[in-house]
């Protein structure tokens, strides 16, 4: 007896199959009845519905410039650069032209910057660049009293003035200010820990030339000079459960926001990262806890920090500190 082939040759007038994209057939949502399942009893093929695919939300966020424009939208960027990008397009500017951005304020306020997270309610201000100045310094001290972080896209910026310090002394600098050249040397595309180390080396009993650009101010903000205290939950959202993650490396991703201990903890590292390099940087706190949440030992810590961040090269007592001040978060966590 010959057995028919279960393979079956297209007669004249049927329609070819049609090849699938990326994974889906093109009658996404049709279900094929194979011929002995999905049947009744009497034959008739029983209707299944297949789940949907997980739509990924569209989030959308609001905009406007720090020192006065209408409001903008902006949506489908996953880092910082590309952040920059949409609100530069939204108003018709050079993404260049953006120092920095605050969240749910227009005035220069570190408390209020933008780092690794922004809530899907935050409403996001974008700071441009105003008046460029020169100021000569003289370094009395080895410190200048000067916090330094970055925007994450090329800008350094003045993120706190020591009070006392010798920079609190120069009336024309300010917190907000980017730091564009070091005698005359273009630092712009520096990270902040490499403008701080810069500024540490400066020789003493010698003077040096800033030049600086302060962002561009509404008529309200002329005549402030903030003097920031240690930020305390600097970053942080408005409103919601969840974030959007910005990342240097990778894609955003919406995610739960930190549990009070890892909050706690990275506050305690932002701090000791200001104390031993000069720098803030919540999203640079924020990952380091992160490696630590997977390690056992100071070692692993040590060597996973190391893969992640190793062109920090961080000194092991700060190492130490690090883990010793995520440690103790975590063992008092709530």
């Amino acid at each position: 007896m010959l057995r028919r082939s279960g393979r079956r040759s297209k007669k004249a007038g049927e329609e070819e199959e049609k090849p699938m994209e990326n994974g889906v057939s093109p009658e996404q949502g049709a279900t094929e009845v194979s011929p002995e399942v999905g049947r009744t009893g009497d034959g008739a093929p029983i209707a299944c519905s297949q789940p949907s695919p997980r739509v990924r939300p569209r989030l959308v966020f609001h905009t406007q410039l720090a020192h006065g424009s209408p409001t903008g939208k902006i949506e489908g960027f996953t880092n910082v650069k590309e952040l920059y990008a949409k609100i530069a397009e939204v108003f018709d500017i050079s993404p260049t032209e953006i120092l920095f951005c605050t969240l749910n304020t227009h005035k220069v306020d570190m408390q209020k910057l933008l780092g690794g997270q922004i809530g899907l309610e935050d409403f996001i201000f974008a700071h441009v660049r105003g008046e460029t100045k020169e100021v000569e310094v003289t370094k009395t001290e080895d410190a200048l009293g000067l916090t330094i972080t970055d925007n994450g896209a090329g800008y350094a910026f003045i993120k706190r003035i020591k009070d006392g310090s010798i920079m609190n002394h120069v009336q024309t600098v300010r917190v907000g200010d980017s730091i564009e050249a070091i005698n005359d040397q273009s630092i712009v595309g520096c990270r902040h820990y490499e403008v701080a180390k810069m500024l540490r080396e400066l020789p003493r009993a010698r003077p040096f030339t800033l030049r600086l650009v302060q962002p561009k101010r509404a008529f309200d903000m002329i005549g402030q000079r903030t003097k920031s205290s240690k930020c305390l939950g600097e970053g942080k959202v408005a409103s919601g459960k969840e974030t959007l993650r910005l990342r240097a490396c990778g894609t955003a991703s919406l995610e739960e926001l930190p549990s009070p201990w890892e909050e706690a903890a990275a506050r305690s590292v932002d701090d000791l990262l200001e104390s031993y390099m000069g720098i803030r940087d919540v999203e640079l706190a924020s990952t380091m806890v992160e490696v630590a949440r997977e390690c056992l030992s100071p070692a692993d810590f040590t060597k996973s920090l190391d893969s992640v961040l190793g062109e920090f090269a961080f000194p092991g007592e700060f190492m130490a500190e690090v883990w010793a001040a995520i440690s103790g978060a975590k063992g008092g966590r709530k």
